[in-house]
């Protein structure tokens, strides 16, 4: 729970301006009330509405504005309120850059106020932010190795696909050559087939015409 109450809690609100006018002191116990009452966009708007000027007033929007969880405009607010504590507007500004998960900023915020004042919540929460911080690290190195074991399971993958892709072109191309030969083994069959037909017709043919000539010859012989 002290984690929580740490860093929930904001260093003191002080709801009180120098040379305020009597409508400027109305308006900031409405603002103080509205605060109170956990309303706290309608409290720093009432804050802002006010005309009198002072570091104080710029302490308390932030506040304000830190407690509706609209860390920048907190920030920015903290960064004007020069006059008050210095120490104390670090602290706060840390709790916001925590907020807001910048936790570089956040330490930074913490260092700065410590180097000022030593304080027991600042000290806590810079301890939590460091901590936060390496857990963030492992956890982002963690995703970056879990990411490159997925990036080389897809690599993987993609090779053993491009791999099956070039196996199965290699066998269509092998099946596609082997038919190619077997078709042109097969024309050339036919075409010594043909030939040899050719020639035996041919040579039928020469034998005809030697058996008429023997034929012929015989016959004259005879006369």
């Amino acid at each position: 729970m002290r984690i929580l109450f740490i860093l929930f809690t904001i260093h003191y609100s002080l709801f009180t301006f120098l040379q305020a006018g009597i409508t400027d002191f109305k308006t900031i116990k409405e603002a103080k009330e509205a605060y109170e009452s956990k309303e706290y966009t309608k409290s720093a708007a009432l804050l802002n509405d006010l005309e009198a000027k002072s570091p104080e007033k710029e302490y308390d929007i932030g506040n304000a504005y830190y407690k509706s969880k609209n860390y920048d405009a907190a920030i920015e607010a903290y960064e004007k309120a020069d006059g008050v504590d210095k120490a104390t507007r670090l602290h706060n500004i840390g709790n916001s850059y925590f907020q807001k998960k910048e936790l570089d900023k956040a330490i930074k915020s913490y260092e700065e106020a410590l180097k000022l004042k030593e304080d027991e919540d600042t000290r806590f929460n810079l301890e939590l932010a460091k901590e936060q911080k390496k857990k963030q690290e492992e956890e982002k190195k963690k995703k970056e190795e879990q990411e490159k074991k997925e990036q080389e399971k897809q690599d993987d993958k993609k090779k053993d696909q491009k791999e099956k892709e070039n196996k199965d072109k290699k066998d269509q191309d092998k099946k596609k050559n082997d038919k190619e030969d077997d078709q042109k083994k097969d024309d050339q069959k036919k075409k010594d087939e043909k030939k040899k037909e050719q020639q035996k017709k041919d040579q039928q043919k020469k034998d005809e015409q030697k058996k008429k000539e023997d034929q012929k010859k015989e016959g004259d012989k005879k006369k």
